[in-house]
């Protein structure tokens, strides 16, 4: 059996004044037993947890277990496997402790050597190997094909590679792509990793970004995994980014101490506001993001101007917040009075703004885009027919034009389809006749998908921990006519203690964190075993790892899921960041299999 890997699992005490209003939340129209379930499964939600007793000392194997698939393990497995790839076939592979492969001569620090790209990694850079095959450059802004001149960055002889700066392609790749390349800072922002290719050649990137995960990742042989869908496209390429968090360290001279008494010191130079310089610890003055929205590049500008004005008053560095609000008013009496959504302006103060707006008309309604600059500002999105409030500071996705695309298909794989049932289903098995009928979402956080999959269902319920989602989530269900949508702040594992839904109608969302899910997350899910369950995931890594528990299963409960399909959703185009979906069903583990 796949071993459940140690995880660390998030809790915290929800305050007082994050608590559900229960009554808002009992449904009309249930089965009275399923009402009083909710109910108390609702008001055990906020009762506060127990103090934990403390953890027991961890050995050092366990804090290796413990590390998620992040950015260097990415890397590394696609390092790995391009030596693999290019290893000579008579090589014979033999483990001896006392014996350490030479080293290979490597190039002094800081020195200018020309590399040959084979491969993109993961993590989009490009990947040259060395003249003997066993080590390899790591160069960003590259791609296939292209012979670069690069600077030395840093090795790491042990992991067999080493990072450099791109300076030129000498001779370009047939993927290199100069032309499309929309930012004056691509190639030494590191925000950036794909603006050199073609977008069709980052959409297929992309999908081998997914395939590579699963492959490397999940613990599945090939034939659990299915093909991997292409690559959902973002209908925006540059312009799409609602939120941006420039940055900029302390002003020169803001940290002299000063003696008692004496006035603060004076300091009028400007750090470089922006993003991080690549490959190092220095960030990037930065005017213009043409990843931004209209409104929040404006943003940028008027926010650089203000902290320049008021660069003196600053004694350590800041995150700037810029985030795009959105108000409609519409123009027909009949429209405004169905509509009981208030204008932006009515919803903050004016100094959570920067100065800038832009507004449209159309035939219903006059819209206005503002830049919030203020993370405890509260933020109005639009979702087709469907608007959400929330904290300018709290997540909500950051690419609305994809955004349509990417909840149409969520709803359209929420539901099994008629054929989907199996010869070989049991007695417990859910059957044609007994239709999904109810939602839960864990990590709702403020609702998207809790609200836009709700007239899917008979009763809906999302739980996140973080208290301020939740009171918007709230707000929202209210804002869209959603009384049988009600949310609760818990830790999502919570949920599983007694659901309140009987699995074989219910359909499990789960759109956890980079890190993935918890060990008892993915246990209590199986304990439970929801009839289908789609996995929305930022990180298809740790996808893959929890996608992998959960078809490999439960012995004791004697159920497993299948993975229906799997696609990547390009939400952050330019980027090598790619989202993914998996959709999944319960089936039972057959007698003497495990």
């Amino acid at each position: 059996m796949f071993a459940l890997r140690s995880l660390r699992l998030f809790s915290r005490r929800i305050p007082s004044q994050f608590t559900l209003q229960t009554p808002r939340l009992i449904h009309t129209g249930l089965p009275a037993d399923i009402n009083r379930r909710l109910y108390d499964v609702v008001q055990r939600m906020q009762e506060p947890p127990k103090k934990p007793a403390p953890p027991p000392k961890k050995r050092k194997q366990q804090l290796r277990d413990e590390k998620r698939q992040g950015f260097d393990e990415v890397l590394q497995a696609d390092i790995d496997a391009l030596i693999r790839k290019h290893k000579p076939a008579t090589e014979v592979e033999v483990e001896v402790e006392y014996l350490s492969p030479p080293e290979p001569t490597l190039p002094e620090p800081f020195t200018e050597i020309e590399v040959q790209i084979a491969e993109i990694s993961s993590t989009g850079d490009g990947l040259a190997l060395s003249e003997d095959k066993s080590h390899v450059y790591v160069v960003p802004f590259s791609v296939p094909g292209d012979k670069v001149l690069v600077k030395v960055v840093r090795h790491f002889p042990s992991l067999h590679y080493s990072i450099t700066d791109f300076i030129k392609a000498v001779e370009s790749g047939s993927q290199r792509n100069d032309a499309g390349i929309g930012c004056q800072y691509f190639g030494k922002c590191s925000g950036c990793q794909l603006q050199m290719m073609s977008y069709e050649d980052q959409l297929a990137h992309k999908k081998r970004i997914v395939e590579k995960a699963y492959a490397n990742f999940s613990g599945l042989i090939p034939e659990l995994i299915p093909a991997i869908g292409d690559t959902f496209p973002s209908p925006l390429q540059y312009g799409y980014r609602t939120k941006l968090t420039p940055h900029f360290a302390a002003p020169p001279g803001s940290g002299r101490r000063r003696h008692k008494g004496a006035s603060a010191p004076r300091h009028t130079e400007v750090p470089p506001i922006g993003f991080t310089y690549k490959n190092r610890r220095t960030d990037l003055d930065i005017e213009d993001c043409p990843l931004g929205t209209d409104i929040v590049r404006q943003g940028l500008k008027s926010e650089r101007a203000r902290v320049a004005e008021r660069i003196s008053t600053y004694t350590q560095g800041a995150t700037l917040l810029l985030r795009e609000s959105t108000s409609r008013t519409p123009k027909h009496e009949t429209d405004r009075e169905k509509s009981e959504w208030p204008r932006t302006d009515d919803l903050n103060h004016v100094n959570d703004y920067s100065a800038d707006l832009i507004r449209t008309e159309t035939d219903a309604y006059t819209e206005e885009k503002r830049c919030v600059t203020n993370p405890n500002a509260t933020t109005v999105e639009y979702v087709d027919d469907y608007v959400f409030t929330n904290k300018a500071g709290a997540f909500f996705q950051n690419n609305n034009s994809i955004l349509t695309g990417f909840t149409d298909y969520i709803r359209q794989h929420a539901l099994a389809p008629p054929s989907s049932s199996s010869s070989t289903n049991t007695a417990d098995e859910p059957q044609p006749h007994n239709p999904i009928k109810y939602l839960l979402d864990a990590y709702s956080g403020s609702g998207l998908f809790t609200i836009t999959l709700s007239p899917l269902f008979k009763s809906s319920l999302g739980v996140d921990v973080a208290g301020d989602s939740i009171l918007s989530a709230r707000q929202n269900a209210r804002a869209n006519h959603l009384p049988n949508t009600g949310f609760a702040a818990a830790d999502a594992a919570v949920l599983f203690k007694d659901v309140p839904y009987p699995a074989d109608q219910t359909l499990l969302v789960i759109d956890p964190p980079r890190k993935g899910c918890s060990d008892d997350f993915l246990r209590q899910l199986l304990a439970y075993g929801p009839r289908r369950v789609v996995y929305v995931s930022c990180n298809v890594h740790t996808q893959a790892r929890d996608v992998g528990v959960m078809v490999q299963g439960s012995a004791q409960q004697k159920i497993r899921y299948e993975i229906e399909s799997i696609r990547g959703f390009d939400f952050f185009p330019q980027t090598g960041h790619v989202e993914g979906v998996a959709v999944l069903n319960r089936v039972p583990i057959p007698e003497g299999s495990v």
